[in-house]
């Protein structure tokens, strides 16, 4: 597993564990960080900070993308595993479309359910399809 794919599932756990305690996530980094439990690579807070500052756009777009699946229905790992990749997708420019997706669909083939897959993709596919008209 490369040095970013840890970095991203670093950033997935982070994420996940604030959405479902209601926590901040940049709170939650911070005082991982302060209490040395921090991540070890500087991609993951670029990752959840990405997020937090980009969240309304982000859940924005993953709404009207998300034809019948409200935010809160979706499965907690998939609402964060897409967070992930839009932020990529929209935010990191060194990162190519195709490695964002394909991340995101590594996360939710190992963490989630067996539709998973094929959901993230369809929303992800359907963003870069879009992405002239959404940047």
């Amino acid at each position: 597993m490369s040095a970013r794919s840890k970095a991203r599932k670093r950033a997935l756990d982070v994420l996940y564990a604030s959405d479902v305690r209601g926590e901040d996530a940049v709170a939650a980094l911070d005082r991982a960080i302060a209490e040395g439990e921090g991540p070890t690579n500087d991609y993951t807070a670029t990752l959840v900070r990405g997020v937090v500052e980009h969240r309304a756009r982000i859940d924005e777009l993953l709404s009207s993308y998300s034809q019948g699946w409200t935010l809160a229905r979706m499965p907690a790992v998939d609402r964060n595993v897409l967070r992930l990749g839009v932020w990529e997708l929209l935010y990191a420019d060194d990162i190519p479309d195709a490695v964002a997706v394909s991340e995101a669909m590594a996360l939710v083939t190992d963490l989630s359910t067996d539709e998973s897959p094929q959901f993230v993709n369809g929303i992800l596919g359907s963003i870069v399809r879009n992405k002239p008209s959404i940047v």
